[in-house]
């Protein structure tokens, strides 16, 4: 069984940035109920890699747990010790991309131009983030999905959500990346879960709400 499997069922990854770890089981427990099957607590939350554990534990292999915000080497590793499985990142560094595909993770690193989109691809990434989406635009996704290989999915995170998913969609997005529009630190496990439910009927509709 992949990794990929939870992004073929559901490919969106939801972002708990500011998650606490006394709360983020809850919070991943509405998420996976609403129909998310990845979670990624990025590392400048609070205690990341407590959470990320809890999480792990929480699930196993029935959902995508991970970090966002990985930066370096050693915070894969970190990552993959607390059981992590998902690598988001917010640029391409292909020793990030290396290392997290050396130890059976799944790398998903933030890009702009095609230059680092290719760079990301060699180094062994398989599905890709523009990352801030919002400042290219879906125009620019969609220009460089004519050169991407097949089988490379791209991802629109940032500023992506239920207003704008058709025109992400109509781009050719394989999915999305969503923080703010269904969590904030302080938002219950059932506003998160509300939230999060109305984001998985307006992708199974095709971003129409």
């Amino acid at each position: 069984m992949t990794l990929e499997r939870h992004l073929t069922a559901a490919p969106l990854v939801a972002i708990l940035r500011g998650v606490t770890p006394d709360t983020v089981v809850a919070i991943g427990q509405a998420l996976y109920d609403a129909g998310f099957r990845a979670i990624e607590v990025p590392l400048n939350s609070p205690d990341p890699l407590d959470s990320i554990a809890r999480l792990s534990a929480h699930f196993g292999d029935d959902c995508l747990t991970g970090a966002g915000t990985v930066l370096s080497v050693e915070a894969v590793e970190s990552v993959a010790k607390a059981g992590g499985k998902l690598i988001v990142t917010p640029n391409t560094d292909p020793a990030v991309i290396e290392r997290a595909v050396s130890l059976g993770l799944l790398p998903m690193p933030g890009f702009a131009t095609a230059t680092e989109a290719f760079a990301a691809i060699k180094a062994g990434a398989r599905h890709l983030k523009l990352f801030p989406a919002a400042t290219y635009g879906h125009g620019h996704i969609k220009a460089l999905s004519a050169v991407i290989p097949t089988g490379i999915k791209l991802y629109a995170v940032g500023g992506v959500g239920a207003d704008n998913l058709p025109v992400w969609r109509a781009a050719g997005v394989a999915g999305i990346g969503v923080g703010s529009e269904i969590f904030k630190p302080g938002f219950s496990a059932a506003e998160v879960g509300d939230r999060a439910r109305q984001l998985i009927l307006s992708w199974r509709a095709g971003g129409v709400a």
